[in-house]
């Protein structure tokens, strides 16, 4: 991706701008420390992962070795933080990821991320709908002997969504921190659990050993795996609603990646130690996503693992709401610089939320349910299909496009400070930055590569190359949407990634004779 060295430098580079376009910016001072990381780290769903991503990634690619690769992944992400966090001292912008691409590699290659970073985000939050309706129709059917189509409470739980979008930040922060709370608690409990009473190997940490992490399956392990943190890259979309931003959110960044390589390591961990690491692949064979359920039956009993299944569900519901707050802010951002309709740019009322990205949101994700629930399973014979592939297809594009967009923000952070002349005060993080933009490539590329195993199609199906293809189509997209408005509409191209500054420079230069 070339850069743009026209608009690279047309902002001024320190700070934010004090100005506030009318209904342009987002309500400051919402979110402190505590507000924010819930906010983020309810993104990454403990309990979903512990149960779901956990025990397929043992099961499908076989490797015991789990618990270290969240280890190797969490060094990978502080290193990637190291430079994006300091970014965020220099950007506040709801863009986030775009407004710092577009600072480092110009408004051309922004426009490119921000259309891949709504997608993205947008094929994550959709995809939960398809487990979350799967699940409570479960639920149902076990708890209340009555059945209930997966969509019905996919529709109810995005209509939810949709409302909370409108509420203010801060509220949102709330009902994140306690749905998140109460599920680390759960795992933890398990955790412990699992230690107290241990498998036949004892407790044993194999699971670390480096020799776990041989054979052909371990880039599609990392593929899997790296889902789990996505989450944390999204504090800087929420700086504009910080008090101090400069402050909070690469504390934020740092608690939120330490914390969740740390628990996920742990929890993992726990998994092996709980049936013994030479036993751990063929159990989650056998259990799937029952596992970590199969497991807190046998040492907690069946209310606890009943109360473990609606929080499953509950901490779906987080995640969901957590994706749809960041779809909603970039719409936002996008509208403001001139990406989507001026509409999308504007807050909406007391609560100051992006109320017009919010509706887009969940209008997308009502189209993408209903879609998947008119596909019946008359070509399988199985009624989960739809449900299913509206999970995986959706996560999968989603985290590609996460991964994607890490690499390339890597990339604008060494560009970004060596124009500014910064290369020097900076080195370190430059160095840090161009590691792990290095390891993050070489994850997309095993994720492109091995895209068939994450979906679950055969190696001959064109969906291993059509669903990894929506985030490429996406980023030629936004770049054709770029050089077109570098062309026609310079003014608009000059805006994008600068958020409220541009605001600023438009006062300024009306107040000048």
């Amino acid at each position: 991706m070339t850069t743009d060295s026209s608009s690279t430098n047309r902002a001024p580079a320190e700070g934010i701008s004090t100005f506030k376009g009318q209904d342009r910016a987002l309500r400051a001072d919402r979110l402190g420390t505590g507000g924010l990381l819930l906010s983020v780290l309810a993104a990454t769903a403990p309990l979903m992962v512990v149960a779901g991503v956990m025990p397929t990634t043992f099961a499908v690619m076989g490797i015991v070795g789990q618990p270290l690769l969240f280890v190797v992944l969490g060094t990978v992400l502080v290193l990637f933080s190291l430079g994006y966090a300091e970014m965020s001292r220099h950007v506040h912008n709801a863009g986030a990821f775009y407004a710092y691409i577009s600072r480092g590699l110009g408004g051309t290659a922004g426009a490119g991320a921000a259309l891949v970073a709504v997608v993205a985000y947008n094929s994550l939050q959709v995809g939960i709908y398809g487990i979350f309706g799967f699940e409570v129709s479960g639920l149902f059917a076990t708890y209340a002997d009555v059945e209930v189509a997966w969509w019905v409470p996919a529709l109810a739980a995005a209509l939810a969504v949709g409302v909370l979008g409108w509420l203010k930040i801060d509220v949102n922060a709330k009902v994140l921190g306690v749905l998140l709370v109460i599920e680390v608690l759960l795992v933890v409990v398990f955790d412990i659990a699992a230690v107290a009473d241990p498998g036949k190997e004892g407790l044993s940490l194999h699971a670390f050993n480096p020799d776990t992490l041989t054979g052909a399956g371990v880039g599609t392990a990392l593929c899997f795996c790296i889902a789990a943190f996505l989450g944390f890259e999204q504090a800087p979309v929420y700086a504009e609603e910080t008090s101090r931003p400069h402050v909070l959110v690469p504390r934020v960044m740092f608690l939120a990646v330490a914390g969740v390589a740390v628990f996920f390591a742990v929890s993992s961990w726990a998994l092996t130690v709980a049936t013994g690491p030479a036993t751990i692949v063929a159990t989650s064979q056998e259990q799937s996503a029952g596992l970590l359920f199969f497991l807190t039956e046998d040492r907690l009993g069946s209310t606890f693992t009943d109360v473990l299944h609606v929080l499953f569900v509950t901490g779906m519901f987080a995640a969901m709401l957590s994706f749809h707050n960041v779809v909603a802010r970039y719409a936002f951002a996008m509208g403001r610089e001139g990406l989507l309709p001026a509409a999308f740019g504007r807050t909406t009322g007391s609560s100051g939320a992006p109320g017009t990205g919010s509706l887009l949101q969940t209008g997308i994700a009502v189209v993408l349910v209903l879609t998947f629930a008119l596909t019946d399973d008359k070509p399988t014979g199985d009624p989960t299909a739809p449900v299913l592939h509206l999970f995986t297809w959706g996560g999968n594009i989603g985290a590609l496009g996460v991964i994607v967009l890490m690499a390339i923000a890597s990339l604008s952070v060494v560009v970004f400070f060596v124009r500014r002349g910064a290369a020097g005060a900076q080195a370190w993080r430059l160095v840090t930055s161009a590691v792990a933009g290095i390891a993050l490539v070489v994850i997309a590329v095993y994720t492109v590569k091995d895209f068939d195993v994450l979906v679950g199609t055969g190696p001959d199906s064109a969906l291993r190359w059509i669903l990894p293809g929506v985030i490429g189509l996406a980023l030629v997209t936004g770049l054709v949407q770029g050089a077109i408005l570098r062309t026609r509409a310079p003014e608009t191209h000059a805006r994008i990634g600068l958020g409220n500054e541009a605001f600023q420079l438009e006062k300024e230069a009306e107040r000048t004779p």
